[in-house]
């Protein structure tokens, strides 16, 4: 085992990530920009490197400052969190160059996943089903016109590194697709240096339904099950919840696909197969994630396994904790995220200073992620997630009814939250009913 850790990351997946180090006694080093001096993840290390300016590509994306802070403070493996630089498969060569164990997949699964086109051609030859796509990259007008025609609209363009819902575009009519095919290719390549955009047929009011896996460095894969991901808006998430209302049958198929996918890409540690599924419960290979998500809570409640805990354990060599006949869904769970963002001025982001907060706190089948604390600025440069409240009961009703409780617990001022509107959504007769799909966040704000 590892005896000394670097989190590359901020936020509340570092604090995670740095209380799973000291469960295995395992000692850690943050790192930190100029704007997260004062941040929770700091404080919490054993030890805190400052590895740049306030702006993420002088900080948290900067390769070399935090490969030159691994090395100087004797971190022996990085873990790279999500967001950021955690699928960034020059990175993870690069920490593997120097000696340093990157906790995830190897640079070549991630170079084989991290180009979506690549990644849905790979789930294709293995027999995976998939949406109808335009079979690589499309490079012109032109060619992403032929394509919608030829497929019919609406369709979506999504960028081929992408990630985050970023570079995304929906396309309902051909007076929209020139602009939105633009839009996309400029955003990504803001996003990830890479403005290379595929094409797919959209399918309308359909479930995002993600089934987590695990795999280690001697042939073991399993999957956890699958989580129901559709509460999104302008597709990023906003509320998950595991397990998703499938069957046995559908379970066992949807992760036996996932597993198969893994198996191709060569993939070790933690991952997720993202699926499309239509109102018919036909489903399609969407994406592979090749890190540990936002959202995995969510699957640790309803089957006990720390799912950091188990990547740290692979990347040292070790075998998988857990057996796939040993894992059992028991319940159900919810997760909602706490952003510091204005849901009715289009989800803008909200930066300042927390004056008061108040986490929710006590009762069975609840447990909070976060890094805030009373004085906490929040800046400005950073994704707008600010914790995380997970809840867990023996039936959805009982994890919607606890989530309602500790919501209303929630008190942050001096920043704009979602935390109303979240409680909104547990309270819509729709969500109730499972009446939900991609397009349900969009319903809600135009009530």
């Amino acid at each position: 085992m590892f005896d000394k850790i670097l989190i590359a990351n901020r936020g509340e997946i570092a604090a995670r990530v740095i209380r799973a180090c000291k469960e295995l006694d395992i000692a850690t080093v943050a790192v930190f920009s100029e704007a997260d001096r004062d941040a929770l993840h700091v404080q919490m290390a054993d030890e805190a490197v400052c590895v740049g300016s306030a702006r993420a590509r002088d900080s948290y994306l900067n390769v070399r400052n935090i490969i030159s802070a691994a090395v100087l403070t004797g971190a022996k493996a990085i873990h790279p969190g999500f967001g950021f630089l955690s699928e960034n498969s020059v990175f993870a060569s690069q920490c593997e160059d120097c000696g340093i164990k990157f906790i995830g997949p190897g640079a070549e699964a991630i170079r084989a996943l991290g180009d979506k086109a690549n990644a849905k051609a790979l789930a294709k030859a293995a027999g995976i089903p998939v949406i109808p796509d335009s079979g690589g990259l499309v490079k012109n007008y032109e060619a992403a016109a032929a394509f919608a025609r030829a497929a019919g609209y609406p369709v979506m363009i999504k960028a081929s590194a992408g990630g985050g819902g970023k570079g995304i575009r929906a396309v309902y009519s051909e007076p929209e697709l020139e602009g939105a095919f633009l839009t996309a290719k400029s955003e990504a390549r803001a996003a990830f240096s890479d403005d290379g955009v595929y094409m797919e047929k959209m399918i309308q009011n359909a479930r995002h339904i993600e089934v987590q896996i695990i795999a280690d460095g001697l042939g073991n894969y399993i999957h956890l099950g699958e989580r129901d991901c559709s509460v999104q808006r302008g597709n990023q998430k906003l509320l998950e919840e595991a397990p998703a209302s499938v069957d046995e049958k559908k379970r066992a198929e949807m992760g036996g696909c996932a597993i198969l996918a893994a198996k191709k890409a060569g993939y070790e540690n933690a991952g997720t197969v993202e699926f499309l599924v239509d109102k018919n419960g036909g489903f399609y290979f969407m994406e592979m994630n090749a890190r540990i998500q936002v959202e995995h809570p969510v699957t640790e409640m309803i089957t006990g396994v720390d799912i950091v805990n188990e990547q740290i354990r692979i990347a040292a060599g070790l075998p998988l904790s857990v057996k796939q006949e040993d894992v059992r869904i028991t319940g159900h769970a919810i997760e909602c995220r706490i952003n510091a963002e204005a849901p009715r001025r289009n989800f803008a982001p909200c930066a300042g200073k927390i004056n008061y907060l108040l986490l929710p706190a006590g009762g069975l089948g609840l447990r909070v992620e976060s890094a805030l604390y009373a004085g906490y600025d929040v800046p400005p440069y950073y994704d707008s997630m600010l914790a995380k409240v997970i809840t867990h009961g023996k039936t959805r009703d009982e994890a919607i009814r606890k989530m309602r409780r500790a919501l209303g617990e929630f008190v942050i001022n001096g920043v704009e939250t979602n935390i109303d509107f979240q409680l909104e959504m547990l309270n819509d007769e729709d969500f109730i009913e499972r009446n939900v799909d991609t397009g349900f966040v969009a319903r809600m704000i135009n009530k």
